[in-house]
């Protein structure tokens, strides 16, 4: 049996060495080409990025400067002007979505009000770029792990590789596991310096048709870039985060006392302004308890009693606890916490395994034959 890591490796370097390995082709329509050619006079492949972390994020900043620089490629940048990272595929429907102008030098570039998903479908859409199907679509580097496992239903970095698949295009997404304590922003330089010829590679790839097809790639990079364990071939694992909700105060802001202690005078105003208004509020609420009182002293009976709405509210965070009983030594996860790059191939297909069919034909076939049998209910 052929080891995955080792075929991994020899792929990679017979890439970099501008060999052929045999693969599946991807779909044979071309993809668009941007009006800038390559010195000899040829179109150079068009490469969109995005991610969920931001426009302004570490990450897609050194990855856009790195292809810059390589001149293999013409950028165009299409990413949320703010942090939707775990927006799952969430897309923006009747409401506007404004795309503005950014610079990031040497790449056409613009920053979205809206999700991931929502980027890499309005790129493709023509509406924006004089194209709408590039070479390849980038979604990172991102920040965090939250790619590994089940957290891939979460993650809109994923999303925005995912939404270019179903639209045709190839697509790649990089995520960094940063870790606070350990982590700084040059971990990102790394990250993307350590995935240049894998990137390099599949722009190659694609336009010779080897390329493999109906799939993304799910590329994490363990925490010390430099150090790591080399590439490895992997599948998804069943790890997620631990969800953790926190019931915090309805009554103050989260940020109201950060706010109140740097401007100390216009605290006090408000302080002042804020007792105005409860003891005015309080009265009013009087008020409209004795209203309610005399409505419900002359309403019919059976009338159902006014109560007061309940509002309570809560903070999630993702706890880092491992959730899968037995991580299989080719996961994701594993490989990740082993310091390898995890290379892990995602698919739109969601049909399910034929067992699971069977199991799911067998109860609703149950469940029909026991409501036919059901007597009548007396009337």
């Amino acid at each position: 049996m052929t080891d995955p890591d080792a075929n991994l490796q020899t792929v990679l370097i017979a890439r970099m060495a501008g060999g052929d390995v045999d693969s599946k082709p991807v779909d044979e329509e071309e993809p668009g080409n941007p009006d800038e050619t390559a010195a000899d006079g040829s179109r150079k492949p068009v490469v969109l990025v995005t991610n969920a972390d931001g426009i302004g994020s570490h990450g897609l900043t050194f990855l856009v400067e790195a292809l810059v620089r390589e001149e293999q490629c013409d950028v165009h940048v299409c990413a949320p002007d703010s942090d939707k990272s775990v927006s799952g595929h969430s897309i923006t429907l009747h409401q506007t979505v404004s795309a503005t102008s950014a610079d990031l030098k040497g790449a056409t570039a613009f920053e979205v009000s809206g999700s991931a998903a929502d980027c890499v479908s309005l790129a493709l859409s023509g509406s924006l770029f004089s194209w709408s199907k590039p070479t390849l679509v980038i979604s990172g580097v991102n920040k965090g792990s939250n790619c590994c496992g089940h957290n891939i239903f979460y993650s809109g970095a994923v999303a925005g590789a995912r939404e270019a698949l179903m639209c045709g295009v190839p697509s790649l997404v990089i995520s960094l596991n940063w870790k606070k304590e350990k982590s700084q922003e040059s971990d990102f330089k790394d990250a993307v310096d350590v995935c240049l010829p894998l990137i390099n590679a599949a722009i190659r790839d694609i336009e010779k048709g080897i390329f493999p097809r109906n799939c993304l790639l799910n590329i994490e990079i363990p925490t010390a870039p430099c150090a790591n364990q080399g590439f490895k071939l992997t599948r998804q694992s069943l790890w997620r985060y631990v969800s953790n909700w926190q019931a915090v105060s309805a009554s103050r802001h989260p940020t109201a006392g950060q706010f109140m202690s740097m401007h100390q005078s216009l605290g006090i105003q408000l302080a002042q302004l804020g007792r105005d208004a409860s003891a005015a509020g309080a009265a009013r609420r009087v008020g409209a308890q004795r209203k309610i009182v005399e409505i419900e002293s002359v309403a019919e009976a059976g009338k159902p009693e006014q109560r007061e709405a309940v509002k309570k509210c809560f903070r999630l965070e993702f706890l880092e606890k491992e959730q899968e009983p037995k991580v299989e030594e080719d996961s994701d996860f594993r490989a990740l916490a082993n310091g390898f790059i995890a290379v892990t191939p995602l698919y739109l297909d969601l049909q399910v395994q034929p067992e699971i069919q069977a199991s799911a034909s067998d109860w609703l076939a149950a469940v029909l034959k026991g409501t036919e049998e059901a007597p009548e209910a007396d009337v």
